[in-house]
């Protein structure tokens, strides 16, 4: 198996869209296809899928039990900063870590703008699914669409905060979305995703860093689009693109295979 930073990454949210009936449709769905990929076929990409918390340990559980040939990561939407504590309706990222999460969503551009989270929240989200033996997957992106170095610039200080409460050697996965692509008919332009994203790359926090660190696409990111960003994209996060599993496998085979 090919070390992580010679691997691509590419996986999925639900985020609150599914029943728990559509939510087993849908796992069921990308397992059968999954199914009729070769293990080697998809060898260098690592896959996961991010239901919500109610569905999240009997996704696990269907994937464990499943004849894919392949690896599923199953990850968490978001997590509170603390192991335990009197915390109401919040979740514990070290229960995530024994319920079986590989991958933790912290600072989607929804949590920041609808619950006022701040990049010093994000920045402890990330630290404790760290210090809890699972990736952070960090999403940031710039708020309005604009030049590149506004974007890169607005992005550097959420990156800053993030990789500043992690250790460096430990992996961390970054989710550039442009906020104002979220949702959008259609993706950023491909010129522009990939100019932000190498500004990403050229920050001084990240190329000090000792530990894996890999840059998806999401924001509007469905089949096709992979080709166009190959160059400097580690692989994609999609999210309503992603919720067709014939659709999900096709781009996860062409992340793989480009």
């Amino acid at each position: 198996m090919a070390e992580p930073r010679n691997r691509r990454l590419i996986g999925l949210s639900t985020k609150m869209y599914f029943s728990l009936t559509r939510n087993r449709e849908v796992t069921s769905g990308i397992l059968e296809h999954l199914a009729k990929c070769t293990a080697s076929s998809l060898s260098h990409v690592d896959i996961f899928i991010i239901p919500d918390f109610v569905t999240l340990r009997e996704t696990a559980q269907h994937i464990q039990s499943s004849q894919a040939q392949v690896p599923i990561w199953i990850g968490a939407q978001d997590c509170h900063w603390e192991d335990s504590g009197a915390f109401t309706g919040e979740v514990s990222p070290a229960v995530l870590s024994q319920a079986g999460v590989k991958i933790v969503e912290v600072g989607h551009a929804e949590r920041r703008r609808l619950f006022g989270e701040t990049d010093a929240t994000v920045a402890k989200k990330a630290a404790a699914v760290s210090r809890n033996g699972m990736v952070p997957l960090v999403c940031v992106g710039e708020q309005t669409k604009g030049d590149i170095g506004a974007a890169v610039d607005e992005c550097r200080v959420q990156v800053e905060a993030v990789i500043a409460e992690v250790p460096s050697t430990a992996e961390v996965a970054l989710a550039y979305e442009p906020v104002w692509a979220i949702g959008a008919s259609e993706p950023a332009g491909e010129e522009h995703v990939l100019e932000v994203v190498a500004g990403i790359r050229q920050l001084d926090c990240v190329k000090a860093r000792e530990g894996v660190t890999r840059i998806v696409y999401g924001g509007s990111a469905g089949p096709g689009l992979y080709e166009r960003l190959k160059t400097g994209l580690d692989g994609l996060f999609l999210g309503r693109f992603g919720h067709d599993p014939e659709r999900f496998v096709k781009t996860v085979q062409e992340v793989a295979e480009t």
